[in-house]
């Protein structure tokens, strides 16, 4: 039989490589930074908040305690977005079927960072409304829980939790009055010890130090003393009366006015070693007025915390206890110099526009935040209209127009 040869092999061909294409997701993931060494029960739990009572989202940790979420934001004119890679990637070769570590953009730039908070906030909103209900008897804590209905299971598991059960109990007696009874404690809100928790918070915040915008705005700005403008005509009689001086010393055969110029000044002769000694403040005047800084860093911290933390009904509460004459804190030098310098700033506006009329007036801070409002938002328009323009109509712009007829005229009927 004839030997026959075999066919050679057909080569399949190797399929290529499919490139995964990113789609984007309907809603955006949100970028956290969360506190370390926190415990494996850890969690992110939806509670009330205590100045809305909207439910939130907050991070719980029965050994850390509770944060609160700040979000730092990307300038609104300015898109941002967020690259994340694995801080140390795997390098794949042909032998190793490994892959590399995938990284991932964030389509916005926004930032939620857990900052603590203190749980008093909480029990402030809870404790209220229970001494309300109770006319202000003393209660076990469990039973203030369990008289409460309507309370979010995420806050019931908070209040309940055994880790975090000595921390809650001695935040509520730092705005409770306490009775013991057995072996457990009795309590019963109270709000001068919910004021003086919160004058020492301030105080806290005043000495460490308040943010440069909040310090600017609140501090710098409200303790300004405005500057008293001076009337033209009395510049003018002091320049009239001055050369007039002058040409009469020099009609007299004195000296020339240049020379009268540098002899005016009265001199003091000073011995030799010794230096002129520089007036110094008066202590006193210091000491004030370094008492009303700090009493307005105070005053500014416990409006934040009031604003941000407490309901409104607690909130008119402690603005009531400040005014009163049981405060813990004396607020009437501060309300005294800023009546002053409001009436100042009240005689300076007058003297801007009664002394000269044909000189413009000043303008406010609230007026120049206002302008500089106004400018910002057009230019961010003219740069939106700037990006949304294409390519030729740029071109266009550009082009030399003198001597050339517009397009009207070409429409236009004929004589």
């Amino acid at each position: 039989m004839p030997r026959t040869r075999s066919a050679a092999p057909v080569e399949q061909p190797v399929p290529e490589p499919k490139t995964k294409t990113l789609t984007p997701s309907e809603e955006p993931s949100k970028t956290f930074i969360l506190p370390k060494s926190t415990s494996d029960n850890a969690r992110l739990l939806s509670l009330p908040n205590p100045q809305s009572g909207e439910l939130s989202r907050y991070f719980f940790c029965p050994e850390r305690g509770l944060f609160e979420f700040t979000v730092i934001a990307a300038p609104p004119q300015s898109a941002r977005s967020i690259l994340f890679v694995p801080s140390c990637q795997a390098i794949t070769t042909e032998d190793d079927k490994t892959p590399a570590a995938a990284s991932s953009i964030a389509k916005k730039a926004d930032i939620l960072v857990a900052t603590p908070i203190d749980p008093i906030f909480f029990l402030t909103a809870l404790l209220s409304s229970s001494s309300k209900s109770g006319h202000s008897l003393f209660q076990p804590l469990d039973d203030i829980i369990d008289s409460q209905d309507d309370l979010p299971p995420h806050f019931r598991h908070v209040l309940y939790d055994d880790t975090f059960r000595n921390t809650l109990l001695a935040r509520a007696e730092a705005i409770c009055d306490t009775v013991e009874a057995g072996d457990e404690k009795m309590l019963r809100f109270s709000e001068i010890k919910l004021v003086k928790e919160l004058i020492s918070k301030a105080e806290r915040m005043a000495t460490q130090g308040l943010p440069a915008s909040l310090e600017q705005r609140f501090v710098r700005q409200a303790l300004a003393v405005p500057l008293l403008s001076v009337k033209r005509d009395d510049v003018q009689t002091s320049q009239v009366s001055a050369d007039s001086d002058a040409n009469s010393k020099s009609d007299d055969g004195h000296e020339s006015p240049s020379t009268n110029t540098t002899t005016a000044t009265p001199s003091v002769s000073t011995p030799a070693g010794e230096s002129t000694p520089v007036p110094q403040p008066d202590s006193e005047e210091s000491a004030s007025a370094d008492r009303i800084y700090h009493l307005l860093r105070v005053s500014t911290a416990l409006s934040f915390m009031k604003d941000s933390y407490l309901s409104q009904s607690v909130g008119s509460r402690v603005d009531e206890m400040l005014a009163s004459t049981e405060s813990p804190i004396d607020f009437q030098p501060l309300k005294d110099r800023l009546k002053e310098l409001a009436e100042l700033r009240a005689e300076a506006h007058a003297s801007r526009t009664i002394s000269d009329f044909s000189r413009k007036r000043g303008l406010d801070d609230e007026e120049v935040e206002a302008r500089a409002e106004k400018k910002r938002r057009k230019e961010e328009k003219d740069e939106k209209a700037k990006a949304s323009e294409s390519r030729g109509v740029r071109d266009l712009k550009k082009v030399n127009t003198v001597g050339m007829k517009k397009m009207s005229d070409f429409f236009k009927k004929k004589s």
